[in-house]
């Protein structure tokens, strides 16, 4: 509606900085078919975050006096304004950053894909990655980078911010790159599996998990000090924190482990069925500032990142973008990511807000 399309362009900073930075990014040149900037976003969008196709979205806009032009014409446009969506988002993202006086930043990193069109593409498994960080108390994503399916999960890939503490999954237990972190003054919880990383103490001598699941399966707890082994550097000073599930939970990851074992035709070994048993976590955050039921808390946030990729592909319904073209693709992406960015605030009166959830999960 027109009136929900004027707070939009609120939002981005009004009619003439959009004018600005659409020039500046070379996405909108002369006023001729499309007459402004503003008429230029809107048109975009329209075509991005509907099902209409190229052809219906030209015809829409003709009929309510939008603008006057092909199918043709509105793709050659919507080619041009990869940068610009781009700025964009990095200005919703800087215009929403946490005050340093909200007290210390909590990030969850991690990465969603959505598919590249055309037949080469699925032979391929090329994609469209979005690595992302969800920042607390906020609520909200708070960095977007997007990539090819060759831009690799990488724990340092997301810009530090001091005092941070960055939560992920086991994917980016990267010893070399948590030292980069730490090195800016960051804190890391990341998952661990039990073979993803040289387990030593502090004379540098193997160490056993499997052994110390062993010695506290009675308490179920474990919280010890930890070094892992680096590629280049000394070994990395952390801290293992290691809880022993229900045997509910323990056995229905014994039953992942299988079936991933069947579908990599390989034989699974006894130790990977011990250790499914455990979550395993490690952490730089000093034990008298965080004891281990406050990093086990810690932990449990992540689930928040998933919500915020769930919000992205059901309510702003996000998928693989049409078309085999970078040049088009990469706007239909970066227009949803602005679009979550614009939303977010209004999301708690949403059924789908992350506070509804978690009531639903504390009721379960």
């Amino acid at each position: 509606m027109t009136q929900d399309w004027e707070g939009v362009v609120a939002r981005l900073g009004g009619a003439t900085t959009l004018e600005q930075s659409a020039r500046d990014t070379k996405a909108f040149l002369r006023a001729r078919a499309v007459a402004t900037a503003v008429d230029l976003l809107r048109l975009i969008l329209a075509y991005c975050l509907s099902d209409r196709g190229l052809r219906s979205t030209a015809a829409w806009a003709t009929a309510i006096g939008l603008a006057n032009l092909s199918n043709v014409a509105l793709l050659q446009r919507l080619r041009r304004c990869g940068d610009w969506l781009a700025l964009l988002v990095g200005e919703a993202l800087a215009a929403a950053a946490p005050q340093a006086s909200r007290g210390r930043l909590i990030r969850i990193i991690d990465a969603t894909t959505v598919p590249k069109a055309g037949a080469a593409a699925k032979r391929g498994n090329k994609l469209w990655r979005i690595h992302s960080a969800f920042d607390l108390p906020r609520e909200r994503f708070g960095h977007f980078e997007l990539t090819d399916q060759h831009g690799g999960e990488t724990l340092d890939r997301i810009p530090v911010v001091k005092g941070e503490i960055r939560i992920a999954d086991r994917a980016y237990l990267q010893p070399d790159r948590i030292a980069l972190v730490l090195e800016q003054d960051a804190d890391v919880l990341i998952r661990a599996g039990w073979r993803n990383a040289r387990w030593l103490d502090a004379e540098g001598e193997p160490v056993d998990l499997l052994a110390e699941f062993r010695k506290a399966s009675d308490c179920g707890l474990i919280d010890r000090p930890i070094f892992i082994g680096r590629k280049s550097g000394k070994p990395l000073a952390l801290r293992l924190v290691a809880v022993k599930k229900s045997g509910q939970a323990a056995e229905a990851a014994r039953r992942v482990a299988r079936r991933q074992a069947q579908k990599g035709r390989h034989r699974i070994s006894k130790g990977t069925l011990d250790a499914a048993e455990w979550v395993i976590l490690v952490t730089s955050l000093a034990p008298e500032a965080f004891p281990t039921a406050d990093v086990l808390a810690l932990y449990r946030l992540r689930w928040r990142i998933e919500l915020g990729f769930k919000r992205l592909k059901s309510l702003i319904g996000l998928k693989g973008p049409p078309g085999a073209d970078e040049r088009s693709a990469k706007p239909y992406v970066l227009a949803h990511l602005l679009i979550i960015l614009l939303l977010e605030p209004l999301v708690d009166g949403l059924e789908d807000s992350p506070r509804w959830a978690e009531g639903l999960a504390l009721a379960a």
